[in-house]
């Protein structure tokens, strides 16, 4: 099996791949749902991050206060390195067993999609990597779409790496500046490099 990563900057078109790599059948599994599974209610990773940051990060009923959390880790570098600490195992831990099941049941192709893949070197795991990207001014726009301030923008993109070094690290690049239909002829023309070629009806 070929296990393919798919990385790339906050709002510059991760989710988008996703979605197109679903409708062409392939198996993916996405970190950030991870992550999200990993702080539901009766979670262990919850109750560790109650003992790490207080109750200021939950709510009335108990449940995670994502916001809340996201303000105090993307001010406190220190705090985001222990949040980090906590999740990234676990997560890798559950990528790494959803790949393995996918290679017992001899999945030709598989996509893991993960937000910081280099700045967690999980590409020591992964057969090929993808890096979608776009530039600056695309991507600000973007969030400030989805309602972000400024400063929210600058923290969560510092904490990652810089859009260039994540295309000089990957395999491949696609360039999400363009309509889906770009993106889709993009994605299809790697996938044919790497031997898996997209059904005619799918492209688009």
């Amino acid at each position: 099996m070929l296990l393919l990563g798919v990385t790339g900057g906050v709002g510059m078109g991760k989710s988008a791949c996703a979605q197109l790599l679903a409708q062409r059948g392939i198996p993916i599994i996405d970190t950030d749902e991870l992550a999200h599974r990993l702080v539901q209610p009766g979670q262990p990773a919850l109750a560790e991050i109650r003992q790490l940051f207080g109750s200021t990060v939950f709510t009335s009923d108990g449940s995670l206060n994502r916001k809340e959390l996201a303000k105090l880790v993307f001010t406190d570098p220190s705090a985001r390195k222990q949040l980090e600490a906590l999740l990234h195992p676990r997560i890798r831990e559950l990528w790494q067993s959803q790949a393995a099941a996918w290679r017992a049941e001899a999945r030709p192709l598989a996509v893991v999609v993960i937000p910081l893949l280099f700045e967690t070197h999980a590409e020591r795991e992964l057969d090929a990597t993808i890096c979608v990207a776009c530039s600056a001014a695309t991507q600000r726009q973007r969030l400030l779409a989805r309602g972000w301030s400024l400063t929210q923008i600058d923290q969560r993109t510092a904490a990652q790496w810089p859009t260039e070094k994540k295309i000089a690290a990957a395999n491949y690049v696609i360039w999400s500046e363009g309509d889906i239909s770009l993106h889709a002829e993009q994605l299809d023309r790697i996938l044919a490099l790497l031997g898996h070629a997209t059904p005619a009806g799918l492209r688009k």
